[in-house]
């Protein structure tokens, strides 16, 4: 189920690295979408 999720947060979702976003200046929402996908990427890969 994660890997498929993981696999949709990567066509729908925004990459803040692609785009430099700095995480010190990042903004709670883009805060929020970096934890989300942290998670799921981390569910997916076990």
């Amino acid at each position: 189920m994660f890997k498929i999720l993981a696999q949709i947060n990567k066509v729908i979702l925004p990459s803040f690295t692609k785009q430099r976003l700095d995480l010190a200046k990042a903004k709670k929402w883009q805060m929020a979408i970096i934890g989300y996908r942290y998670y799921v990427t981390a569910r997916a890969l076990d």
